[in-house]
């Protein structure tokens, strides 16, 4: 007989998945208020790691040499990619992975969409909540002048400049958004299908994760949202395109996040009608 394991090797992944969603579902209920909190911790680290990243980017531009900007953002995005280990290690709650979960929990009947909007719009507003006093105090000190500010300010231009470019420019932020929450939750779920057993190896799947799409320039919706947050307090933003970014990204991550690793995972180990047909066979 053929191993159910070898058919289905993602059932380990699915039912630890399930398990969070249980977790998720009673804290954003009964217990929204740390949920909020755990949520804005994620905002926060995003935030600093963020901050991070473009004073990385600003101290190698500083030296002058082309060779070694090209190698800031290398170290840049390196940096970057441990906010990913800091968030799941600290136990915060991050929207992007939470897309995974709940479309998971939706294909599998063990949330309402009420639930699942409920989880997703808490995590978001705490994830908000954090990054913005991060750009509070970025505001309020002298993290952001200078180098590090215009590297952020770049940033922002670039991000902005998608929504003025018509259709290809939203085409192209879209598929950004979609490959980096196919990238974060690819680490995910490394790290929960239960075949990797050290955290060392979890956290250089998380790392590299980030790494790829914080270097390859993929769009993430909650660090855009701390970034646009930041440099607007600290000299303004195009509110209207900045809305515009945050809404064509939060869609792309869900379809990256939520279908394309989710969705799509929890199809792949559906042994449900493989067990029907195999009782069926069985019976005949």
């Amino acid at each position: 007989m053929t191993d159910q394991g070898q058919l289905f090797p993602g059932k380990y992944f699915i039912s630890t998945v399930l398990d969070a969603l249980d977790t998720k579902t009673a804290m954003s209920g009964g217990l929204a208020r740390v949920y909020l909190m755990r949520s804005a911790m994620a905002g926060a680290l995003i935030g600093l790691m963020y901050l991070a990243y473009f004073a990385v980017l600003a101290a190698f531009a500083g030296v002058g040499s082309g060779d070694l900007v090209g190698m800031g953002r290398i170290v840049g995005a390196l940096v970057f990619g441990f906010a990913l280990v800091f968030i799941y290690y600290s136990k915060s709650e991050l929207l992007t992975s939470n897309m995974m979960i709940v479309s998971i929990g939706a294909y599998y009947h063990r949330t309402t969409p009420l639930k699942s909007l409920r989880i997703l719009l808490l995590c978001y507003a705490g994830n908000i909540v954090g990054g913005l006093a991060i750009a509070v105090m970025v505001a309020v000190s002298s993290l952001g002048d200078g180098a590090v500010g215009d590297q952020m300010n770049t940033a922002v231009d670039h991000k902005l400049a998608y929504l003025s470019e018509g259709i290809a420019g939203w085409s192209d932020l879209f598929v950004r958004a979609v490959l980096c929450n196919f990238m974060i939750n690819l680490a995910m779920l490394l790290v929960y299908n239960g075949l990797i057993k050290d955290d060392f190896t979890k956290s250089l799947a998380m790392i590299v994760s980030v790494f790829v799409f914080a270097f390859v320039g993929f769009e993430h919706s909650v660090a855009n949202t701390v970034v646009f947050s930041i440099v607007g307090l600290h000299g303004g933003v195009d509110v209207g395109l900045a809305l515009g970014n945050i809404g064509i990204v939060l869609l792309g991550n869900f379809v990256g996040g939520g279908l394309l690793i989710g969705y799509y995972y929890a199809y792949a180990n559906d042994d449900r009608k493989y067990l029907r047909k195999q009782g069926r066979d069985i019976g005949a």
